[in-house]
């Protein structure tokens, strides 16, 4: 090929080409890119544009010198940190140092490729963990890459092209009327105020029920604030196993107000009068944990006399309740608290299908009513 210019050449068919640094391979190796046209003013136009382009990528590659462990403990408490909840950050940790360390941790950065990804998912799937527990730690490794990347210490993710199923839904159970009744019979006969009974009528989370204050409860408004909540997490430190942490709720479509109903209303101020807690739902003068809410109304199933069930079963049961009434998707989602109308959706799509079949059925009448 003859030549013509800085890094361009004719070709035997007649082809102007032109050739330029694209990027460098985990070795340093320089890769090159190729830009062909029939004229040469066009690759050579063509051809600056690209080494502009390329050069400031080139020029800010600061490859990463430590280990996957070295980077991801970086990642994790100077990236994420101030970012994460508490309790998102000890799950973190705990995925980190439990599943990924130990497999790839020891390995550089710079030298991770695709296939030591690859053999780190199937290493996670012989140790039969749940699908959701798999999908976790493989979302922490992506995501600490990603960033790798982003910021040039990578020259490329090798998570990038990795595919992995999707985390299975459960199925969402529901009381039936005459079940509901039963419990709710059993817990309008507590002397103190019922978590059944809030879960029941606010679809409040069991975390967010822990929290509730009296002071989030403005009986004059009629609105429930939900500011916080409560989780019990794995602990870090060596001497006990988990921890309570209270906190604002996970995101902003949590941290929410809802109307107070007039039947609950009453109910409440009548459990008012006789608190000696700050909290609505009160164990020894305190909060009640999840773990207590949770063995409370496992006694409450068992005296109702139905099947066993979660306690966020009775979340599930509001929002049935509201869908078989009507309630339009966009103001359950607000009430829910959920992060878009989509998570919504997905999540009670049965419900929903139920109350579509009875929209193309009216509709359908008018039709069957044609000469």
């Amino acid at each position: 090929m003859s030549r013509k210019g800085e890094n361009i050449y004719k070709r035997k068919d007649g082809r102007w080409e032109g050739r330029y640094i694209k990027a460098r391979n985990e070795h340093g190796k320089i890769i090159y890119g190729y830009i062909y046209g029939k004229r040469y003013a066009h690759v050579k136009k063509r051809l600056a544009e690209l080494k502009v382009q390329y050069s400031f990528t080139h020029n800010s590659v600061n490859l990463y010198s430590g280990t996957v462990e070295n980077w991801l403990n970086h990642w994790l408490n100077i990236v994420m940190k101030k970012k994460i909840k508490q309790s998102t950050y000890t799950s973190y940790r705990l995925r980190i140092d439990k599943y990924i360390i130990p497999f790839l941790g020891s390995k550089l950065l710079t030298k991770l490729k695709n296939q030591d990804i690859e053999e780190f998912v199937n290493y996670l799937i012989q140790l039969n963990l749940s699908p959701s527990t798999t999908h976790s730690i493989v979302t922490v490794l992506k995501s600490a890459l990603k960033k790798a990347h982003i910021e040039k210490y990578i020259l490329a993710d090798p998570s990038i092209s990795l595919s992995i199923s999707s985390k299975k839904v459960n199925e969402i159970s529901a009381l039936s009327l005459s079940d509901q009744e039963k419990i709710e019979t059993i817990a309008l006969k507590e002397e103190a105020c019922s978590a059944v009974i809030l879960a029941l009528y606010t679809g409040l989370r069991i975390g967010e029920i822990s929290a509730l204050k009296w002071e989030d409860i403005d009986f004059d408004k009629d609105i429930i604030y939900i500011k916080r909540t409560l989780y019990r997490i794995p602990s870090l430190a060596e001497e006990k196993k988990t921890e309570i942490i209270m906190a604002e709720p996970k995101t902003k479509s949590s941290k929410r107000s809802l109307p107070l109903a007039e039947n609950l209303k009453s109910y409440l101020l009548s459990k008012k009068k006789e608190h000696l807690s700050d909290y609505v739902i009160s164990c020894k003068h305190g909060y009640a944990e999840p773990r207590v809410i949770s063995y409370r109304f496992k006694k409450n199933v068992q005296e109702a006399g139905i099947k066993p069930i979660h306690f966020h079963a009775l979340r599930h049961t509001f929002a049935t309740r509201c869908v078989e009434r009507g309630i339009d998707i966009a103001s359950l989602s607000k009430l829910l608290g959920h992060a878009s109308i989509k998570l919504t959706l997905d999540t009670y799509t049965d419900s929903l299908w139920e109350n579509r079949k009875k929209a193309v059925s009216l509709l359908d009448q008018k039709l069957g009513a044609l000469p």
